[in-house]
């Protein structure tokens, strides 16, 4: 298996559109969602003569070993792993000496590396493909900057914003400028549930959405069904939202989810949430819970969020 799930690149010079499934193994819908775009644009210069496409788009599954085993992680969370200093850190070591997430991170990197010096681009941005344990609602992250909001709030999902405040080590807090010599958009896209059928179609709207935002492809040639998708799981969800806390997790903490819970539930102050070795986690205020975690490896119980006016 490789770690490219494809290429395409039109005959027009544009953006490069890096896109990433399965940063986490357990979570196929993101690949499943790039091997089907894939074809969709090999076919649709035939089927449309009149499709253009600018740019170039990129597909890579994250995780490359821990995908393959169908398990979140091997030893650690990769999309916790991207800060500068461990990167360095990864670079400076050879990859015979390297082992579960530090060679995934090391080589990942130097494949994001080998496609930038690849391709002419005039934008660079980042698509992250993700799936939660909970079923509700879709979401979208994005980096702290106007541009990668606007790329977010066109993906027709609630944006939530202050998460990166939340967590530390992510895809959003690496790729962007301070650490490129280029300006960087970057977002991340949450599509529904790991093995709900309907994330990858989500996963896939995302994509195709994105690629008409960036202008990579006509508004003309989007198929109404790839916004009515993502209007129709998210329109009782609130447009934009904050961050009000996320509950860690530590090593030994045998942390476990009261059941039952769905992604935007109102959740309500002092409501029992979760135990651990502690004893009860009741809700610090009340909100709407996201990603309450359902399987046994993670580093966040839940986060819980606030409605926010929209933009």
């Amino acid at each position: 298996m490789d770690r490219v799930i494809g290429r395409f690149e039109g005959a027009e010079k544009g953006p490069l559109l890096i896109v990433f499934g399965a940063m986490h193994g357990n979570e196929p819908a993101g690949v499943n969602a790039m091997k089907l775009m894939f074809k969709m644009l090999e076919v649709e210069p035939i089927t449309n003569p009149s499709f253009v496409f600018k740019g170039k788009l990129v597909g890579l599954i994250g995780n490359l070993a821990a995908f393959k085993l169908g398990t979140r992680f091997i030893e650690k969370d990769l999309n916790r792993q991207f800060t500068s200093e461990n990167i360095n850190r990864v670079k400076s070591i050879p990859a015979v000496e390297l082992q579960a997430e530090d060679l995934e991170l090391k080589e990942l990197i130097a494949q994001v590396d080998k496609e930038i010096s690849a391709y002419d681009y005039t934008r660079l941005v980042f698509l992250d493909l993700h799936t939660t344990t909970a079923f509700g609602g879709i979401f979208t992250i994005t980096a702290e900057d106007e541009e990668s909001e606007r790329i977010g709030v066109a993906l027709h999902a609630p944006v939530v914003k202050g998460l990166l405040k939340g967590i530390s080590g992510t895809t959003l807090h690496y790729f962007t400028a301070k650490n490129f010599n280029t300006e960087i958009s970057a977002v991340t896209f949450e599509s529904g549930q790991h093995n709900e059928d309907l994330s990858v179609n989500r996963a896939i709207a995302a994509i195709t959405n994105c690629l008409r935002t960036l202008e990579c492809i006509k508004p003309e040639h989007v198929e109404n069904r790839h916004d009515s998708l993502l209007n129709e799981f998210s329109k009782d969800l609130p447009k934009i939202a904050e961050l009000i806390t996320v509950h860690p997790i530590k090593e030994g903490d045998d942390f476990v989810m009261m059941p039952g819970y769905k992604n935007f539930q109102t959740i309500k102050k002092g409501e029992l949430l979760a135990k651990d070795n502690n004893g009860e986690i009741r809700a610090s205020d009340s909100g709407l819970i996201l990603m309450p975690l359902y399987q046994k490896k993670g580093e966040d119980g839940f986060f819980l969020i606030r409605t926010l006016e929209a933009f």
